[in-house]
This record gives structure tokens, sequence and C-alpha cells, in this order.
């Protein structure tokens, strides 16, 4: 199949929301929806300037994390034993703030790696070529050798979806059409440690049944794809690991959606105190012996 071919097998069919994944009603958003890009991170915005949710947070606030629990405990504790004598210099005051502080540097450490990762492999499914920081060289390398065994060709990289039935926005990684599988897949890139995670089934759903894709030239209906699949880099290797993202993963997307939407707005349905009434009899306890 040649490129022009496959740019217009993905491009010409929807992928269209199963029936039991829609709602009855629409969201309020004003088109167009538009990714705004700052130097914290990104947002989105509607037509009237209301930000839309994204997809990441909106698993980040609706959906329970177990494993994070349990991970910001074992970084805890792994500072602790690496730092023992320099935490027994300090005062318990500076010693609690440094422990507290441990979990959140190796994820921001992390996360900056993620960032880096993604910004150049951007840049390698392109084609292009790249200057690579020693501490992830490991990652790119192991990146180029996926590219190498699969040779994806990619129609869309580093795009943003929409959904106005729905109500949330995302940018996704990757939609490649991969010869050596026969499909178009749309993919999301994950660089963490520990593995890929049940809940990029949902962030993958809610990209592939969005109801439109964002580009340089305005909106356009989101292009349908065969299937899912999370890339997981790593310094010593990188898999292609299919995800089941269908109509199911969908509407259970949008339940955590609901649960980040109570999370958000929850404490707005809490009063204030009720006064009592004026004319109120006073009552006394008595101590009887």
């Amino acid at each position: 199949m040649a490129p022009a071919q496959r740019q217009a097998r993905a491009t010409g069919r929807h992928n269209r929301a199963p029936a039991q994944a829609q709602g009855d009603t629409l969201s309020t958003y004003t088109s167009p929806i538009t990714r705004v890009d700052t130097a914290r991170g990104h947002h989105y915005v509607d037509g009237a300037g209301t930000r839309v949710p994204g997809v990441t947070t909106i698993l980040s606030s609706g959906l329970p994390k177990t494993a994070l629990v349990n991970w910001a405990g074992k970084a805890t504790a792994e500072y602790a034993i690496d730092h023992w004598d320099e935490l027994a210099q300090l005062s318990p005051a500076k010693r609690l703030e440094k422990l507290q502080k441990a979990r959140y540097a190796e994820r921001d450490a992390a996360a900056k790696r993620g960032t880096e990762v993604h910004a150049l492999a951007e840049r390698l499914v392109k084609g292009e070529e790249v200057e690579v920081p020693d501490e992830i060289a490991g990652h790119v390398e192991s990146y180029v050798q996926f590219l190498d065994a699969f040779q994806p060709e990619p129609l869309f990289v580093e795009f943003s979806v929409a959904s106005y039935r729905h109500g949330y926005a995302g940018t996704g990684d990757l939609i490649a059409w991969f010869p050596t599988l026969g499909k178009t897949l749309l993919c999301d890139i994950k660089t963490n440690k520990s593995g890929i995670f049940g809940e990029i089934a949902l962030q993958l759903a809610a990209y592939r049944y969005s109801d439109v894709m964002i580009d340089a030239d305005g909106e356009r209906d989101m292009p349908a794809v065969d299937g899912c699949a999370a890339i997981h880099v790593r310094a010593d290797g990188a898999d292609l690991i299919p995800v089941t993202a269908e109509g199911p993963q969908l509407r259970q997307f949008l339940y955590v959606q609901q649960v980040a939407e109570f999370n958000r707005t929850s404490q707005d349905l809490i009063g204030a105190p009720i006064e009592a009434p004026g004319l109120t009899r006073r009552r006394r306890l008595e101590v009887i012996a």
C-alpha cells in the first residue's frame, strides 16, 4: 500500500464512538478547542476561552493511584537508606522536610526524562537527526532500535484531539502505519521504569473516540485506526505493547471523568453551619450521684 493510500485510509474513516459509550447530551464547549502551550506545560481552551479538561488531568484526578501510593513509600524509604549519614547530621525538623520532599525529586527527574525522550522521539520518527544528552542516550538508542525493527510510517505525530460530545481534550503521541503488522496504530510513548499500567487503555480510548483532531489548519474528523498500543521505552530496550481501547474503555473513562468533576467541585456541596433559632430553651446536664 503506497503512502498516499495509507494517508487516505487513515483520514477517510472516522472513529465513531460505540453506541453504548455515547452520552445523551452534548457538552457546552464552543468550537474551536485549541491547545495553549505555556512555560509550565499546556492546557486547552474553547472558542470562548473556557478551560477544557485534559485527558491525563482527568485520569490523575478521578482514578485511584494505588501503585503511586506504594511508589511514594518506596521512594521515601530508598532515599532514607541512601542518605542515612547525611540525614543523621540534620535536626529532626530538617530531616523530616528532606524525607517529605524526596519522592518529588525522583518524580520530577522522571518527568523531565519523559519530556526529553518524547521530544526527541517526535523528531526521530520523522527521520530528523537529533543531538542526544548523555543522561537519556540509552532511551534514545532503544527508540532508534524500535524504529528500525518495526519501521513505523508516521501519519500524525504529537497531535491534539477534542471531544465536544463528552467535554475533554488531549494530546496523542503517534498514529502510524506499521507495515510489519499491516495495521494503523494509535500509540502512546511511556518511559517509566515500572511498566505499562492499565489506565493507558482509558487514555487511548479517549483519544481514539474523540470527535476531532486539531492541527495547524484547524479541526478534522478523528481518523480511524486498527488498534492501539503503548511504546515502552527504557534505557535497556523498547517494546510495542498492544492495548485494548474500545467502547467499554471509553465508557469507563467517562465514569472517571465524572469522579474527577466531583472531586473538583465537591466542596461546593458543603454549606455554612446552620444557626440555631433565637428562641430556644437552654438545656442543662445534671450529674446524678
